[in-house]
């Protein structure tokens, strides 16, 4: 994939010559389809060794990608609210969750079973249509957002070669639902609620788009398996962390924002508005916006992962692991281990990254609106455009390691 560098002079100068620069440079797609682990045909070969017809094989995995997104969300919100739940309670220095279930694990169940049997209210002079569909418009772009994510080089369910777009474009449709939200209940604080959340949305995603740009910029690709496989070969070294720690900084503050995590849970504040938004729901409705403020978490904390922090790669290089046990990386059974263990390594990531965020809950404490619109519009914009630019550079000058 040659850089966007040499695509715009492709586009600024003459057909022949434009044709010229793209031969001289064609995108590599022998060491796209040839690097990193093949899970998908590891897995299939193990099952034709085992007797399985080739046809019967390709057909078992078939829905192991769809079911593992499913899995892993709904396992997602339940590890997370327990998760959030523990360390609150250590953070003050109470015990927590403890008799529901071992060391309280079953807590988030019970309240999913709790919401789901709680009556299901609708404010009189409410509009009965917009207050029902608001919440779906929140939780359904989250859930769709995650056939991008890659758990491993086969283990999504799509790779559309612009995953990142598609995600951004889903994650703007949220705003929407909220600001719908607010509007139907026929309520003060939950218009409000809705106004600032959607305020909110925008000025963050803004920030988040351009540090998600500046990756794509040296990964040349909108891709997140190429985004991975951008950082492979060079273990923990190779991480974008390392080369976007600015890039990593401001992506992680404007995904806390659209999360509405504290210190930016402005839309939501109990002192201020009651619950915001979420002042008139009960029941499922209800449920649905608690279900997509876990699910975005864990997304968020996902896509840092993919983007800075190397996905499922490991801080060790599999090519140099390969050579210590004295196999080659393209033997079966250890594409199946190293994949397989790739999978731990991006959930690891991912939650490490909530527990930051479930710690940063209970340390920091929430600013007021106007900090919170100043923060995105004249800070992390600006600080944005600037990382954006350097990149580039960086890009121009040192093609090797910025994604020449």
């Amino acid at each position: 994939m040659f850089s966007l560098y040499k695509l715009g002079l492709a586009f600024s100068v003459p057909y022949e010559r434009s044709l010229s620069l793209i031969e001289a440079h064609p995108p590599n797609f022998e060491r796209m389809n040839s690097s990193g682990i093949d899970l998908q045909r590891s897995f299939i070969e193990l099952l034709a060794q085992l007797g399985l017809p080739a046809e019967l094989a390709k057909a078992v995995w078939v829905p192991l990608p769809l079911l593992l997104m499913l899995v892993s969300a709904t396992v997602g919100v339940l590890v997370t609210t327990w998760l959030e739940r523990k360390v609150s309670a250590a953070a003050q220095q109470r015990i927590g969750p403890e008799y529901a279930g071992p060391f309280g694990m079953l807590i988030p169940v019970a309240d999913g079973v709790k919401l789901l049997f709680k009556e299901d209210i609708v404010p009189a002079k409410a509009d009965r249509w917009l207050f029902t569909l608001g919440p779906v418009l929140v939780v359904v772009p989250v859930f769709l957002s995650f056939i991008v994510v890659p758990f491993g080089q086969h283990m999504l369910i799509t790779d559309l070669g612009v995953g990142i777009f598609l995600w951004i474009a889903l994650s703007s449709i949220a705003p929407i639902g909220l600001l719908m939200s607010g509007y139907a209940s026929n309520n003060k604080y939950a218009l409000l609620g809705g106004l600032r959340a959607a305020a909110q949305s925008i000025s963050y995603e803004i920030p988040l788009a351009l540090a998600v740009l500046a990756i794509v910029m040296m990964s040349n690709s909108l891709s997140t398996i190429d985004i991975v496989e951008q950082q492979s070969g060079y273990g923990i070294l190779g991480w974008n962390i390392w080369r976007q720690p600015v890039g990593f900084l401001i992506f992680w503050v404007s995904a806390l924002a659209e999360c509405e995590r504290l210190p930016f849970d402005l839309p939501e504040a109990e002192e201020e508005l009651v619950a915001g938004y979420q002042t008139e729901y009960s029941g499922m409705k209800f449920a649905l916006f608690y279900l997509g403020s876990y699910v975005n978490l864990v997304l968020s904390a996902l896509l840092v992962a993919v983007l800075y922090l190397g996905g499922w790669e490991f801080p060790i290089s599999i090519d140099l692991i390969a050579s210590w046990i004295g196999v080659s990386e393209t033997t079966p059974w250890l594409q199946v281990v190293t994949g397989s263990l790739g999978i731990v390594m991006t959930v690891f990531k991912a939650y490490l990254l909530v527990f930051l965020a479930v710690l940063v809950r209970w340390t920091v404490p929430r600013v007021r609106i106007d900090q919170l619109l100043n923060l995105g519009w004249k800070f992390l914009l600006p600080i944005a455009l600037v990382n954006l630019l350097v990149t580039a550079g960086l890009k121009l000058a040192f093609p090797i390691a910025f994604g020449g």
